[in-house]
């Protein structure tokens, strides 16, 4: 996850990835400007970015973070076999 400081959005996704039991790294994009660059290269004008696997999003995306969980429990059922 791509963050700032004192950015809501950031800490509502941080709360929501934690609440769903997701690992997550923070790269701080205001100290580190080749994050921030990329970032930028994705189209991204705005803080949190989130990229997890093939999909990537920015700004608190609840909806997105549901999909994760449920692609992980799916991945899970899909391993048990």
């Amino acid at each position: 996850m791509y963050s700032k400081p004192m950015c809501v959005q950031c800490d509502a996704t941080k709360r929501a990835l934690t609440k769903s039991g997701i690992a997550y790294d923070v790269v701080d994009i205001t100290e580190d400007a080749e994050a921030l660059a990329h970032v930028k290269s994705m189209g991204y004008v705005q803080a949190p970015v989130v990229v997890a696997g093939e999909d990537h999003w920015s700004g608190f995306r609840p909806d997105k973070i549901k999909a994760v969980v449920a692609a992980g429990a799916q991945g899970a059922q899909t391993a048990a076999i």
